[in-house]
């Protein structure tokens, strides 16, 4: 009784385990003959109870190994037998999508909007799309960029313990497959082609510069398909192979004319923009009312496009959630020239090469997975001329209005692995405020802030809470709080927004308000509240009011103000919305300071 009891709570546990690593389907019929073969043997022959567990144990492990999921290209629409659009041409070919499920969106996936950059072109601007012969179907999205892959096993423990979104589903039993050839971009429209061309929103992904795919279900179009306006997002180079930065890259010569390193990943941002300005009209969108978006790294990136000499003209209004480079000193996603040279010399060492060309040769993994730090922009005088500061200063940045804001608990998830007591808390803080810490500490003492939430993982500490709190507003609110600032100099429309709203899955941490204001909470079925519905569909109101206008104000919708000298509030996103003071004032205040001092 004992031995099968046990053999079955190893199988239930096998199941489980087969389920979270994502293996194909046969896995599960070989784990249960396993088990039952395992039992049926035991009671009717007389074998030694380690033999049979030992042949069990072997078969399991095989049977993991050799079932692992395949690699497979996401869908383009999560339903099955979906209608196939009408074939639409394009400069490059002719192409088809798919309908959404209730066919009010067509989507057009893996489109690619540059070539490989693969072989020669590593390294190098992105060349021009080829085109192709006969009708391609764009019904998958393209892989992933390279980056550090993140076991299925993990990636399911993630979304259980912390997005708490995991569904059990059958056909999900593959992994997304990542390329060095990873150029594609998607189209979301409107299924009936309006009589007006649409405005256009350009979405570029978050990730540190290192991680990220643009098939992610909380910023797919859909919604803002159906709300009039035509969406596209894509991906580009990260880490090494979009940021690495070497001196005898500025020796080579590209088809432009210009030798430049270091932002290859911000190039192919900006041959996006391209092409959906050259592009978007096929799809029924007009290319003179283009805004670009991103959360986080996307955002720093959109502050990028920003200040580009290469983006003047491309689009007028601009969306960043959650962070930007407009600091005099940005606290990531952007570095010194000398620093982007410097941690491109390490990687050559930790791989063993002298010269790019020799990475050139080198399999794309090896570049990612070596461990130095290749997550930020630089100053390469080519797509960004100058410090993005100084750009704002002279009134040269693009953005004719700008939508942007952060959330509650932006650093909370990335300290995790720090423990922060009162004994070390004022030497903590000086890793952002340097000799103000004493200062900071006086105005957010250490035992302050009491956190309401926080993960199992979490290393803790009685100043945890007040922690959180400085570098939330160091690292991600506060360059909003700088943008602002120089906005209204220019006189041009800013709406700042602090999204506050709780929830069982994200929360208001980094990334939480994604699926609300991209209008997808309703591909999680039962994560989200009434209240979240609502509220989500008061931002997809206030962020596509504003691609289509410059304001987010619109009919019902509670006033936005924009930023003047006297009004210095944001709207609270949250299940009662309304402008408030921002809780981070007195923080910007030593941190600029500490700003000054560092870089006057």
């Amino acid at each position: 009784m004992v031995f099968s009891v046990f053999a079955i709570i190893i199988s239930i546990l096998y199941i489980i385990l087969l389920e979270l690593s994502k293996n194909t389907l046969i896995s599960f019929g070989i784990g249960l003959i396993a088990t039952a073969t395992l039992l049926y043997t035991y009671h009717t022959h007389r074998c030694k109870p380690v033999v049979l567990w030992l042949c069990f144990f072997a078969v399991l492990v095989g049977n993991y190994f050799l079932t692992a999921p395949p690699e497979k290209l996401v869908p383009a629409v999560a339903h099955s037998n979906p209608k196939t659009t009408p074939v639409l041409s394009l400069p490059q070919g002719n192409i088809t999508g798919l309908y959404s499920k209730d066919e009010k969106v067509a989507v057009y996936a893996g489109i690619p909007y540059a070539a490989p950059p693969t072989g020669e072109n590593r390294f190098r601007e992105p060349q021009p799309a080829e085109s192709w012969e006969g009708v391609r179907a764009c019904d998958h999205f393209g892989p992933m960029a390279m980056q550090p892959r993140t076991p299925a096993l993990l990636d399911s423990l993630y979304h259980i313990l912390g997005y708490h979104d995991y569904r059990i589903t059958i056909g999900d039993e593959y992994i997304e497959p990542m390329s060095e050839d990873c150029l594609y971009l998607n189209v979301f429209s409107p299924a009936k082609k309006s009589k007006e061309p649409l405005p256009v929103v350009l979405y570029i992904h978050g990730g540190s510069l290192t991680t990220g795919q643009s098939s992610y279900a909380a910023y797919r179009g859909e919604t803002f398909a159906k709300n009039g306006v035509i969406y596209v997002n894509f991906a580009y180079r990260l880490g090494a192979l979009g940021y690495y930065a070497a001196e005898d890259l500025l020796d080579e010569s590209v088809t432009t004319g210009h030798a430049t390193t270091g932002n290859y990943g911000l190039l192919d941002q900006i041959a996006a923009l391209n092409w959906v300005y050259d592009n978007i009209s096929y799809f029924g969108g007009d290319p003179s009312k283009i805004t670009i978006a991103g959360e986080s790294a996307g955002a720093s990136s959109v502050n990028a496009l920003c200040v580009s000499p290469l983006t003047t003209g491309k689009f007028r209004y601009a969306i960043a959630e959650s962070s930007g480079i407009v600091a005099n000193t940005p606290y990531h996603t952007y570095r010194s020239f000398s620093l982007a040279l410097k941690e491109g010399a390490a990687l050559r060492s930790k791989l063993g090469v002298k010269t790019s060309d020799e990475l050139r040769n080198l399999p794309a993994s090896d570049l990612v997975n070596v461990g130095t730090d290749q997550s930020a922009m630089t100053l390469d005088g080519y797509a960004i001329v100058e410090e993005p500061y100084l750009t704002y200063e002279k009134g040269e940045n693009h953005e004719q209005a700008l939508l942007h804001g952060f959330n509650a608990k932006e650093a909370d998830a990335f300290t995790m692995p720090r423990k922060i007591t009162s004994d070390t808390y004022e030497d903590e803080i000086s890793e952002v405020c340097g000799d103000y810490a004493s200062e900071m500490a006086a105005l957010i003492p250490a035992t302050s802030h009491p956190r309401d939430q926080h993960f199992i993982i979490d290393a803790g500490g009685n100043a945890k809470g007040a922690f959180n709190t400085v570098f939330s507003a160091a690292w991600f609110s506060y360059s909003h709080h700088v943008w602002n600032r120089y906005l209204t100099i220019q006189g041009r429309p800013s709406y700042e927004y602090y999204f506050t709203k709780t929830n069982s899955s994200l929360s208001n941490y980094h990334a939480g308000e994604l699926p609300y204001a991209y209008g997808n909470l309703w591909r999680v079925p039962g994560l989200y509240s009434s209240e979240d519905e609502a509220l989500s569909d008061t931002m997809v109101a206030y962020w596509t009011n504003f691609i289509k206008t410059g304001s987010p104000n619109g009919t019902n919708l509670p006033h936005w103000a924009s930023r003047t000298p006297a009004q210095t509030q944001v709207l609270r996103l949250d299940t009662t919305i309304e402008m408030v003071d921002d809780p981070n004032e007195g923080i910007y205040e030593i941190l600029d300071k500490y700003q000054e001092s560092i870089h006057p």
